[in-house]
């Protein structure tokens, strides 16, 4: 395999720097969001309708006083900002005005796939461009949850430190 000299790998760099930004495709998320969390198999269905739960719930509505009903009490949670166990999880958000109804998903969920005991769902996000706030971009987010008997035992996502 050949190697790149380093004057060729900083000419590279160079360029890529000096390149006029490329038009992103934007993120968008699907119509009908709540379509996304159904499954012709009955289990991985549970689990999706659990995740809905979860996003629409406990995320969107604050209901955190339903946490019982899709989350295991041992909840393990590997967001570096959220200590693990469903009553660790409902202290840290559970501050939050609760949304008094709750009809529908607002997030812009992109893709809801499931595996096995995993669901992962897929999430379009927006952001301000770090050199000028007045503009933003979109890009993703994940969720992924490991069910255990319909309920979230374990949780991922992409969160750092603040």
């Amino acid at each position: 395999m050949p190697r790149t000299s380093p004057l060729a790998s900083l000419v590279l760099l160079a360029s890529l720097a000096a390149a006029p930004a490329i038009a992103q495709e934007p993120v968008r998320g699907a119509a009908n969001p709540e379509s996304l969390f159904t499954d012709r198999n009955a289990k991985l269905n549970t689990n999706k309708q659990a995740a809905l739960h979860i996003m629409k719930d406990l995320l969107q509505c604050n209901h955190w006083d339903e946490a019982d009903k899709w989350l295991t009490a041992r909840y393990v949670q590997h967001n570096p900002n959220v200590t693990s166990g469903r009553d660790a999880v409902v202290k840290f958000f559970g501050s939050r005005p609760k949304t008094p109804t709750c009809d529908r998903l607002a997030t812009p969920v992109v893709a809801v796939l499931a595996d096995g005991d995993l669901v992962t769902v897929v999430i379009a996000r927006e952001y301000k461009e770090s050199k000028d706030p007045s503009k933003a971009y979109t890009s993703t987010w994940f969720d992924m949850w490991r069910f255990v008997d319909g309920k979230a035992d374990e949780h991922w996502d992409p969160a750092l430190k603040p």
